[in-house]
């Protein structure tokens, strides 16, 4: 195999928003590289990159994919991440092994959300980007006002790199390098480099001058030689702009097509000479006291690697994807998982294309690789050599902001469904399953409703089990107004033994506790023996309440008085004595339906402000506060949990994927009358049909 040292290996991540052509771009370059014989579509299902059925189907990449190719004499690890926003899990993982990235964004004069996100992230974490404009062949191709759009937003960090050569069509037929002042014309075998045509020279002055600018502005001595009047060469423009770019203070801009694999070549190039390698900054991470520690990509180090993705297959088996953050990877080694503080055995060493595995005898520090075989790590874990007691800090997953209950559609499912989803967190953690016992639901939280879904049709074609989809329960919960005192008298007789059980009980609301059971008995009237029959029936009478069948908090059950019979009472007989004594005495007591309410912080741009303030009161919600944090609001409230279940739906749709929200429960409050009315409705409709 090709052995490649650190500074030979770039790790780029394809970011930007979904249906942009991020894969698209990487099977081009994979074609261009010869790594693959022929390039695949996206409308075709048959790209490296989204090789899992539901990806073919749906035409869309949902799990980042690596690959790997060889350009100029570099390895270049392509890390291709899903845009849509319900796979935003899969962007952190991919960001925190990719030391620079390529924002795919359309041809358009209007930013996506996606690219804005994309870019944003770049620069406040200062990763090294650079954008390239795609579909620069299709009709309303337009890359001057794609760039304007760019300029307007992140104002002087952006720069051009080339000019576009515009057919008679309004096609893209060439391009001008403004880093190498060399011109090429697309052919059929490729590129070709000929004379600028005229016409262009004024733009091209104009626009060199401006990279000049960029390069100056990041080196000290670039600056003073250009405020000294000497000319900046072009070595020392490609000096500058990767100096600009490692800092996070300058992103170039690019154009091609991908489809067409035009414009690839030049983004390839731009990614060697422009983009830095492993080497350039070191890894965060903490040693064994809990000190900060810098971890830089030296092979000659002891080895660390972090796991930042796993793949489980029913089939293969399970590979975690890794980057050599230190030291030098060979099969044989003995690691210790710093993380859950186990030994692993290295046995099977690959690196990745797609779903297609090539056998690796090493890897050097900063390159991306996969591991098989071993035991019990998983995505977000550390691996290191013993001496080497570090560890990196976990992936920061988003939290699931939507839960639907999931059971098997058919008898007998259960168990493959509920085993199925058990190995699909491995591959991914933004999802959690949840056991309710308030409404015996299991319920599947995760970031979409697109994810939800995605994840049941996993189950069925990789474990053979349908799981069904439903809106869950509200765990709704009931409790009593006054105080009230009542009677319950269990008494049968039906030749030989009778039963006969009497208790009088006070019911009162309680507050700081769910439940609370007392006696006040005094002369016998209720023998020591049978209280405890007493309290346990209203203990399993709590559990559903005579409103809606929702469980009964902030009670106290005093027992007052009763009577007994020598020979016919008995523990049965006072537990449905006790019972009866509930029903009456709740039912009387006022009893008032507990509604759960969420505490909110929603983060929005400004304009959308109204809008959602507007959707929160439609929502019986309630604005706590306001606080601006640059260039947008983040809101507080609370509003029921009844009315958030496709909140996250909502709130993407009302500002197109700019607003993100928390949410955990605050308490439970009284339900509205005309709500509490309409549930209890629904649960004696209910009743009525068993």
């Amino acid at each position: 195999m090709t052995e490649y040292k650190t500074d030979a290996i770039r790790n780029i991540a394809f970011i930007g928003h979904s249906g942009e052509g991020k894969t698209s771009v990487c099977e081009a370059m994979l074609f261009n590289a010869k790594a693959i014989d022929r390039m695949g579509k996206t409308d075709d299902g048959n790209t490296v990159m989204d090789y899992d059925a539901e990806e073919a189907a749906r035409k869309i990449s949902i799990s980042l994919s690596v690959a790997n190719c060889e350009w100029n004499g570099c390895k270049l690890n392509l890390i291709d991440v899903p845009g849509f926003f319900d796979f935003e899990g899969e962007f952190e993982a991919a960001m925190t092994v990719a030391d620079c990235a390529v924002v795919v964004t359309g041809s358009g004069a209007n930013l996506s959300v996606g690219t804005e996100k994309a870019l944003d992230y770049c620069i406040e974490k200062k990763i090294p980007a650079l954008v390239f404009i795609n579909r620069m062949d299709t009709e309303n191709a337009n890359y001057i006002a794609a760039v304007e759009a760019l300029k307007n937003r992140y104002s002087n960090k952006i720069a051009p790199a080339q000019i576009p050569i515009m057919d008679a069509n309004k096609k893209m037929q060439g391009y001008i390098s403004l880093l190498s002042g060399k011109t090429y014309d697309f052919s059929p075998n490729g590129r070709v480099q000929i004379a600028m045509p005229k016409g262009y020279e004024a733009d091209y002055a104009r626009l060199k001058d401006k990279l000049i600018d960029v390069a100056a502005s990041n080196d000290e001595e670039l600056m003073n030689k250009f405020f000294e009047g000497g000319a900046i060469t072009q070595d020392e423009i490609v000096y500058g702009v990767r100096k600009g770019i490692a800092s996070g203070d300058a992103v170039i801009v690019i154009a091609g097509s991908a489809l067409q694999n035009k414009g690839i070549i030049n983004l390839m190039d731009q990614i060697v000479r422009v983009l830095p390698s492993p080497s350039y900054k070191p890894c965060d991470a903490s040693d064994a006291s809990g000190s900060p520690v810098a971890v830089w990509a030296d092979s000659g180090a002891p080895v660390s690697a972090r796991i930042f993705k796993t793949i489980a297959d029913p089939f293969v088996g399970r590979f975690n994807l890794f980057k050599v953050t230190s030291g030098c990877v060979r099969n044989g080694l003995t690691l210790v998982n710093t993380t859950q503080d186990k030994q692993e055995k290295i046995g099977g060493l690959f690196t990745m294309r797609g779903k297609k595995q090539e056998a690796a005898d090493f890897l050097h520090a900063g390159d991306i690789g996969a591991f098989s075989k071993l035991t019990g790590t998983l995505t977000g874990d550390t691996l290191a050599e013993p001496a080497l007691k570090i560890k990196f800090p976990p992936i920061p997953f988003p939290r699931p902001n939507l839960s639907l209950a999931v059971n098997g559609k058919t008898q007998g499912d259960e168990d493959k469904v509920f085993s199925g989803l058990a190995r699909l967190r491995e591959e991914d953690p933004t999802f959690t399953i949840v056991k309710n016992h308030e409404t015996a639901e299991t319920i599947l939280e995760g970031m979409g409703e697109i994810q939800l879904e995605i994840l049941a049709r996993k189950i069925k074609n990789k474990f053979g089990a349908e799981a069904k989809l439903s809106t869950p329960r509200i765990p709704y919960r009931e409790t009593v107004r006054k105080t009230v005192t009542a009677e319950g008298k269990h008494k049968k007789q039906s030749g030989g033994h009778g039963q006969y059980g009497h208790c009088v009980v006070r019911f009162e609301h309680l507050d700081g506790a769910d439940f609370e059971f007392t006696e006040e008995v005094v002369g016998g009237s209720v023998p020591k023996s049978y209280i405890p029959a007493v309290e346990k029936g209203l203990i399993e009478c709590a559990a559903h309440g005579v409103l809606a069948g929702y469980p009964v908090v902030n009670l106290k059950c005093v027992l007052t008085d009763g009577s007994y019979h020598d020979v016919d009472s008995s523990e049965m007989a006072f537990k449905l004595a006790a019972a009866l004594a509930f029903k009456k005495g709740c039912a009387e007591a006022g009893p008032v339906l507990l509604e759960p309410v969420m505490a909110m912080e929603i983060k929005i741009p400004d304009n959308y402000l109204g809008d959602i303030m507007g959707d929160l009161n439609r929502r019986r919600g309630r604005i706590l506060g306001m606080e601006s944090a640059g260039g947008a609001q983040v809101i507080t409230a609370e509003a029921p949990m009844s009315e958030l279940f496709r909140y996250s739906t909502d709130l993407r749709s009302m500002t197109q994927g700019r607003g993100r929200f928390t949410m955990e429960l605050a308490r439970y409050e009284e339900a509205p009358a005309n709500v509490a009315q309409a549930i209890a409705a629904a649960y004696e409709k209910e009743r009525a049909k068993e």
